[in-house]
């Protein structure tokens, strides 16, 4: 999921041949990370990928890495020799003399929290990048693939490059400009960050937390789910996804469910994180293995983009049906969710 909406992300690494899943994005919807045709070539893409202090959007801290981890953690490959800036702005303008004061840096450590990429420099600032709805990371070589959101491969929409000390070329690039990138003193706290909720698969978010949060609650379910504030990193697509599971309709007031229905539904926002983890993340439409598998999660959405479709519960004859819930499309079973 991204700055301002309510995004999820989850970032998966593949290098030919090979499936690494690596720590950290934003959404519009949750997030996803593929790499190139070639060894080496990576893409983390925030058009549908999920949360923690290490790790990619809407993945915990122990199931994902920042996207850049490719060219930004490995050996002889975490200075920016040289930061190209192509706009003043994104999202936001971006601070002054943004590419002067990454040229030259080593990035001395890599985190995530909720949906933003944090990077700890050598010169004592930390560097901020969130993908919005659009963006995405890729390194040495174009996105493959079909993704729910059209990302615009275009050089226009290439507004900021990292040239890496090991000659990798890192390149952000948005079409819609949601995403942003800042930088702050290491260790601040960030006004992005600072009301930031507890994130799914931590210690901190169980349904004890769940309940007192949602206890009184007056706005749907699927809203509560999606603000920040309440838990970090969540975004639409796996939230329609836990609600199905929990038999929850996404139109249910949030302080109306009963405590049992909460123990369910706090377990299967785990579980669907976890699930997608698994899965390589939900951001492409069609992708295939260098082993010629399909292995994404968005082959297994028992609600998402799935409307006028016959629900997958066991034992339910009903149809998925879909409506917008404050600019939002919210997926559901109007038989099997109530």
């Amino acid at each position: 999921q991204h700055i301002g909406q309510p995004v999820a992300v989850a970032a998966v690494c593949h290098a030919r041949g090979q499936h690494e899943q690596v720590r950290r994005a934003h959404g519009g919807d949750d997030f996803g990370l593929v790499a190139g045709p070639a060894p080496g070539d990576a893409v983390c893409d925030a058009g549908g990928l999920g949360p923690g202090a290490q790790g990619v959007f809407q993945l915990s801290a122990a199931d994902m890495l920042p996207l850049p981890v490719q060219p930004f953690g490995q050996q002889g490959q975490r200075v920016i020799e040289r930061a190209i800036q192509r706009r003043p702005d994104l999202r936001w303008p971006l601070p002054e003399r943004f590419a002067e004061r990454l040229s030259g840096r080593r990035i001395l450590r890599l985190g995530r929290r909720s949906k933003y990429i944090l990077g700890d420099l050598d010169g004592g600032e930390t560097l901020l990048i969130h993908l919005g709805m659009s963006g995405r990371m890729t390194v040495g070589a174009a996105p493959l693939g079909e993704f729910h959101h059209a990302a615009g491969g275009h050089e226009k929409h290439d507004h900021v490059e990292f040239w890496m000390e090991g000659g990798q070329r890192v390149v952000f690039n948005d079409a819609r400009r949601f995403g942003a990138m800042d930088l702050f003193p290491t260790g601040a706290d960030h006004p992005l960050l600072a009301a930031l909720g507890p994130e799914p698969r931590t210690n901190a978010f169980h349904a004890d937390y769940l309940a007192g949060r949602l206890k009184g609650k007056m706005t749907p379910i699927k809203s509560a789910l999606l603000d920040q504030k309440i838990i970090a990193g969540l975004g639409n697509i796996y939230v329609c996804e836990a609600l199905w599971r929990a038999g929850i309709s996404p139109k249910r007031m949030a302080g109306s469910i009963s405590r049992p229905r909460i123990d369910r539904l706090a377990a299967e926002i785990d579980a669907t994180i976890a699930d997608a983890i698994a899965a390589g993340g939900s951001s492409l439409k069609d992708y295939r293995q260098a082993d010629g598998e399909l292995g994404y999660f968005q082959h297994s959405f028992s609600a998402y983009d799935r409307e006028g479709e016959a629900c997958r519960m066991e034992g339910c004859k009903g149809v998925v049906r879909r409506v917008v819930q404050s600019g939002r499309s919210s997926f559901y079973c109007a038989t099997c969710q109530r």
